[in-house]
């Protein structure tokens, strides 16, 4: 069974295209016009061994809320797609990921049950251009689409690139373990209620 999915958001704000393929080799395109969240979605494509392209047009003009937070709602809505009825799925993700004095931890949970629980208190209000306010938008959107329960914890950090890249680092090993095919679940749904 293919696990993917192609989804276009046309606003009047933003125009996104995603492609996913759960079971890719981590390869990526992006181009959205906002250059550090591209560099975090590779982050996630490589490290969750999926194949994700995305091309995103949005009122960047005005500045990159829009096109960071649809952008997140758009890769919400692919995942949904892609994982289907969750039948045979591990369910639950996590991972822990170190960069240099950087730990970061992201829990996944593909409970239906849509939710956020974000603390990641950067060092300093932006990355280049970046404003890092931007990366909690992108991570609801993102969970409110796929129907995730997402705890996303910086534990440590002097250095928020560092910060940032070991929470999306985190978060594509976490999709990797929750997304895997779980041998004792077989073609079951992973819950007691029969359906997420």
């Amino acid at each position: 069974m293919q696990r993917t999915a192609q989804i276009e958001r046309n606003t009047l704000e933003t125009q996104i295209s995603i492609t996913l393929n759960l079971d890719g080799k981590g390869e990526a395109d992006f181009t959205t016009g906002v250059p550090f969240l591209d560099h975090m979605m590779d982050q996630v494509a490589r490290h969750g061994l999926m194949d994700l392209s995305v091309t995103a047009r949005g009122d960047l003009h005005i500045d990159a809320h829009h096109t960071v937070e649809d952008v997140g709602i758009t890769l919400g809505q692919a995942l949904a797609q892609a994982v289907g009825g969750k039948a045979g799925i591990r369910r639950y993700g996590h991972a822990y990921v170190p960069l240099d004095e950087a730990l970061s931890r992201v829990v996944v949970d593909f409970s239906g049950r849509p939710g956020l629980v974000y603390n990641l208190p950067f060092t300093r209000a932006r990355i280049g251009e970046f404003d890092v306010d931007l990366l909690q938008e992108f991570f609801q959107g993102l969970a409110n689409h796929a129907g995730i329960t997402l705890h996303i914890d910086n534990l440590r950090g002097a250095n928020a690139h560092h910060q940032a890249e070991t929470v999306f680092k985190a978060f594509g090993r976490a999709l990797r373990m929750a997304l895997e095919p779980d041998p004792g679940m077989a073609e079951r749904v992973p819950s007691t209620k029969g359906s997420l």
